[in-house]
């Protein structure tokens, strides 16, 4: 089977995923997404562009590094903060403090750091060298395992994403697509020979409501199901539940009605409950959450939700 060593831009490849469809699996982030979710959870794959994030609590002090970041820094936007107590209790140092309005997103003061404190999100790779990684998790893959193209958004670098999905599938390994499904039809059409489960996002079914929760209508993502659906492709339908944006029963009941509509290609819906993990990750790259008075739905209240697919004939599970 040929296929071509794209070139691609991910931010990470996690192995020993359980969450990212069936059995154990190795997970390859792309970066890059055409969505802005209000509860994305993971703000480093949105832009395609790298970013400098920074984490103060790897920073071991410029005194002891010796000022390295704040030297490489050709904007000054690398300075010293104000005094705080080492974590060893070994007296006050002074961390490095980002004046992020100066930045130029050089990333000299990320190649600086001894302890990565301050890090590039976004690395440039190719399919060849991705496939070289994955492979050799290959013995960790029973029970349907295998490999798991996310982002950001996949179909964002359709390239890279169509000729790794290519290469993995000639080398005999499991694959499924995390997908927004915002892309062209005829992009998904390409790849659905190497696909063995789409990981579909149904995220709200009202398309102005949609579109300010997202920045996107969604259209498009509907057509794609349906496309996708009758062309024998496998489903596994994922629709996040957020507190005041997308759990009213009215709304999730119309999702269960199209998710029920698409047949036998669904062969699991997973609700996602709001978690508040990625609060951080703004944090560390400098942006504002938007969510911060948003708290997880209850267990009690995500029963109740689970019966709306359920009632429906769909198999549905919590993420």
């Amino acid at each position: 089977m040929d296929y071509s060593n794209e070139p691609g831009r991910i931010y990470d490849i996690q192995g020993y995923a359980v969450h990212d469809g069936p059995g154990i699996r190795t997970t390859v982030y792309t970066k890059g997404c055409p969505l802005r979710c209000l509860w994305c959870h993971s703000p480093e794959s949105q832009h395609y562009e790298f970013e400098l994030g920074y984490l103060p609590v790897k920073c071991l002090g410029a005194d002891l590094c010796q000022n390295m970041c704040i030297n490489a820094c050709p904007e000054g936007a690398v300075v010293r903060g104000d005094p705080v107590q080492a974590l060893n209790g070994s007296g006050l140092i002074q961390k490095a403090k980002l004046e992020r309005e100066k930045c130029t997103v050089c990333l000299k003061c990320a190649n600086a750091c001894i302890n990565k404190a301050l890090y590039s999100s976004g690395r440039d790779t190719t399919v060849d060298e991705v496939f070289s990684r994955v492979d050799k998790d290959r013995g960790f893959f029973k029970n349907g395992g295998g490999i798991t193209i996310s982002g950001g958004e996949p179909m964002a670098q359709f390239p890279f994403t169509f000729n790794l999905a290519k290469k993995l599938k000639a080398g005999g390994l499991n694959v499924c697509l995390d997908t927004t499904g915002y892309a062209e039809t005829g992009l998904f059409e390409e790849i659905l020979p190497y696909v063995d489960l789409f990981l579909y996002d149904v995220k709200q079914m009202d398309a102005e409501m949609h579109k300010k929760l997202t920045g996107v209508d969604n259209a498009q993502i509907m057509e794609n199901a349906r496309f996708l659906a009758s062309r024998g492709a496998a489903l596994q339908i994922r629709v996040p539940v957020i507190p005041k944006l997308t759990d009213k029963a009215a709304d999730l009941s119309r999702t269960a009605e199209f998710c029920a509509s698409l047949g036998g290609a669904v062969k699991l819906v997973q609700l996602l409950p709001y978690h508040s993990t990625g609060r951080m990750k703004y944090e560390r790259l400098g942006r504002r959450y938007r969510l911060n008075n948003v708290e997880p739905p209850g267990e009690s209240t995500m029963s109740e939700y689970l019966k709306i697919f359920r009632n429906r004939g769909l198999n549905c599970q919590l993420h």
